[in-house]
């Protein structure tokens, strides 16, 4: 197993990487500061040591480390095993998961490596909420989505309430960011991809019979606001999720998760 540490003080510079996580003006999270992706939970930190980030440190509590036992075994990494109340003392609150890994970011992939061996991918316009992009990297791995694609205005997808949220999967979907919507669409239909762009006009081709194409890039947008005019109106085609009447939206990771299976159901 990895070299485990036993620390009793909170304030030991050892364990920054982890403190003060509630804290909006000192995250380690952040782009701008540390750039650290913080895993929660044994679920979420297997991922991470399964995928490109590479964990820095863990903290933890000793019924976590010994349940990542396995997976620790022959990684060169501290450990460091404190108490619940320790714990909850440095990252700002009380943590039910009882372990973190800390990893700095990897160079950013490009749009190009990610699509050079995608069929499915998901591309996001404006989709600042976290719970919802972490939860369309879920939908993506669990649906077999190849990668995502952020265009204009999203939020980041290495936030800690986003990587907590996707269960990790954010850590094993391949992203990348587009230059801006719409003239970076070329760069998928140079590759291939058939461009659809999803809204619940009920004028729009249903998605079932919308999707043709043996590459497909789906096309999602903010709650309310939907994608702008400008990028549905360079995608090839506009496509809609039948719905009740009366209802005139579905939450967009929803909406994500249909929208996988139904390529999924066509393939």
């Amino acid at each position: 197993m990895a070299e485990v540490i036993d620390i009793d003080d909170p304030g030991d510079p050892r364990l920054d990487d982890f403190r003060d996580l509630s804290n909006a003006d000192r995250r380690p999270d952040l782009p701008g500061g540390k750039g650290l992706v913080i895993a929660e939970g044994t679920v979420v930190v297997e991922r991470m040591l399964a995928s490109r980030f590479r964990p820095r440190a863990l903290l933890g509590v000793a019924r976590r480390f010994e349940q990542l036992a396995d997976q620790l075994s022959g990684v060169d990494v501290p450990c460091y095993r404190t108490t619940a109340e320790v714990m909850a003392e440095v990252v700002g609150f009380h943590l039910n998961r009882g372990v973190l890994a800390a990893a700095a970011r990897p160079a950013e992939l490009s749009a190009a490596e990610v699509l050079a061996t995608a069929r499915t991918v998901a591309v996001l316009e404006g989709i600042n909420d976290h719970e919802n992009l972490g939860s369309i990297f879920r939908n993506a791995a669990g649906l077999g989505a190849d990668a995502v694609l952020f265009g204009d205005r999203c939020s980041d997808p290495l936030y800690r309430r986003a990587v907590r949220v996707s269960m990790g999967h954010v850590l094993r979907v391949p992203f990348a960011q587009l230059p801006p919507l719409p003239r970076s669409l070329e760069l998928l239909r140079r590759n291939g991809f058939q461009i659809i762009s999803l809204t619940p006009n009920p004028k729009a081709e249903l998605l079932s019979t919308a999707m043709t194409g043996a590459k497909v890039a789906l096309l999602l947008g903010a709650e309310g606001p939907g994608l702008t005019e400008e990028t549905m109106a360079a995608s090839d085609i506009r496509a809609r999720i039948p719905m009740t009447p009366g209802t005139d939206s579905l939450n967009v990771a929803t909406a994500a998760a249909m929208a996988f299976y139904e390529r999924v159901r066509a393939e």
